[in-house]
């Protein structure tokens, strides 16, 4: 099958004083039609500037990217103008970024801002698109849509914000949503709700979907498969059952070990990773986890590894992988 997403050899950096920011190191991946992939990772591992770059949403001035082909149905949208990229942008890709209060606008109504999208890419008219929209507010949950419709963002509580931008990304059923951090900041049985939400629409509409998060936890309801991200590179990748169960990389491992579990003990003490991740204006030339990995050769801080293949849909980039490597109790 024909991806419907297809990332190679990406590499964005940011130039700053004496050198540059290494952000994104040459990452690659795909994204199948009606599929969910999360990509993880600490906060700085290059997961919003990845979702950012396929939207071309960063800035000419001061990121650069190096390298690579974003291909999305086939076209690569990093030759396309910036014309024919605002004809993709809400009608073909959606996207829910981190802080609705922060991405709506404080002055227009919740109802203009999503039938502006429909005017722009559909052309409704005024009607069929207050319509529209309507329906999409309460499709997405959120109670009495015809008289939120009028209302101002600041009227509206934070997850119901984000409930207003998941209508506003799907108004115009996107065959991809992006979907940045739609969590943070919510309480946790808002959390549900998004989650829920983001569900029921990806069944409805057919919708792939790419989840940025650092939080594994709210990766096991949604996605098929998982991307695992470290100091700007993929360090493994597989599918949900793969990741979980069957870890192959120390920090998948790390992070996993972090997560807070209710069949621990109450007095049994998460395990931290300890460490900070590399600074990429001057990225490390071997595993960019060395420094904070337990298991670590000399080899590691030498030499990059290469991707091993562990199955058919699971791969990871880590030296004790290598036959030769010493056997670890994992």
């Amino acid at each position: 099958m024909q991806p419907l997403l297809e990332v190679q050899d990406l590499r964005v950096s940011f130039p700053v004083r004496g050198g540059e920011v290494q952000a994104v190191r040459g990452i690659g991946f795909h994204i199948q039609p009606g599929e969910a992939v999360a990509i993880v990772g600490e906060s700085g591992c290059g997961k919003s500037v990845t979702a950012q770059a396929i939207m071309r949403l960063l800035p000419q001035h001061p990121a650069r990217i190096r390298e690579g082909t974003i291909r999305f149905q086939g076209k690569d949208l990093l030759r396309l103008k910036e014309r024919e990229m605002q004809s993709i942008r809400g009608k073909d890709i959606g996207m829910i970024f981190q802080d609705p209060m922060t991405s709506l606008n404080p002055t227009m109504t919740i109802g203009r801002q999503i039938t502006e999208v429909l005017h722009k890419h559909q052309r409704l008219t005024a009607s069929e698109a207050k319509r529209r929209a309507i329906d999409m507010l309460e499709m997405v949950g959120i109670p009495h849509p015809a008289s939120r419709f009028s209302q101002y963002p600041h009227e509206f509580s934070g997850g119901m914000r984000q409930r207003a931008m998941i209508a506003m990304a799907l108004a115009c059923r996107p065959a991809l949503l992006i979907a940045d951090e739609p969590t943070t900041a919510l309480d946790v049985t808002i959390q549900a709700q998004i989650l829920r939400v983001l569900k029921s629409l990806q069944r409805e509409f057919g919708t792939s979907i790419i989840l940025i998060t650092h939080d594994l936890g709210i990766v096991a309801d949604l996605c098929d498969r998982v991307i695992v991200m470290y100091a700007g590179q993929i360090v493994e990748t597989g599918t949900k059952r793969e990741i979980f169960k069957q870890p192959q990389h120390p920090y998948t491992r790390g992070l996993l070990r972090s997560l807070p579990r209710i069949d621990r003990s109450k007095d049994e003490p998460l395990v931290p990773i300890y460490g900070t991740p590399p600074d990429l204006s001057n990225p490390p030339s071997g595993c960019p986890f060395w420094a904070r990995c337990g298991d670590a050769m000399r080899i590691c801080r030498e030499r990059l590894p290469e991707k091993t293949a562990i199955g058919e849909t699971h791969s990871a980039s880590c030296w004790l992988l290598h036959p030769l490597a010493r056997e670890v109790a994992r």
